[in-house]
């Protein structure tokens, strides 16, 4: 199974790049973690935001792979302990199809993935910065992975 990141946003400060490589490096390849920057669309002062929100989502489409199932990272998602996730990507794993998780840019992910996907996914009720995000994905899916081939990591 191969999990990618699509995520709005692009030129991440060198933490979170170094703090993602580091938990990327530890999955297995059948646990791997791909990272897909999308350009944000066009905003400032006076912007068309839902035309910003329809291109990125735009965008985010043209990189989706045939049978990834779609799990859209929003505020209103479900909220998933630890060992949900893992139970979560046990099941991703033995259904056999590659998982695209979807993060929207500041206003959100274009309402079309939104109800395009099969689950939708809180990390938290918080507002993170769209860095934080990536880096604690990638820190809790390494810890999903060792509670499900029982890795001491997860205490």
């Amino acid at each position: 199974m191969k999990i990618r990141l699509l995520a709005v946003g692009n030129r991440m400060p060198d933490w979170v790049e170094r703090g993602v490589e580091e938990y990327r490096k530890r999955l297995p390849r059948d646990f791997a973690l791909e990272i897909v920057e999308i350009a944000p669309g066009m905003r400032g002062k006076n912007a068309d935001v839902a035309r910003a929100v329809a291109q990125e989502g735009q965008r985010m489409r043209e990189r989706l792979r045939p049978h990834e199932r779609l799990v859209a990272l929003e505020v209103e998602g479900q909220s998933w302990s630890t060992e949900r996730l893992a139970r979560e990507a046990d099941q991703w794993r033995h259904a056999g199809s590659d998982v695209a998780l979807l993060v929207g840019g500041p206003d959100g992910l274009d309402p079309g993935l939104s109800s395009s996907a099969q689950q939708h996914w809180s990390l938290s009720p918080l507002t993170l910065p769209h860095p934080l995000v990536r880096l604690v994905l990638a820190e809790q899916l390494y810890r999903a992975w060792t509670l499900l081939v029982g890795h001491p990591y997860h205490r």
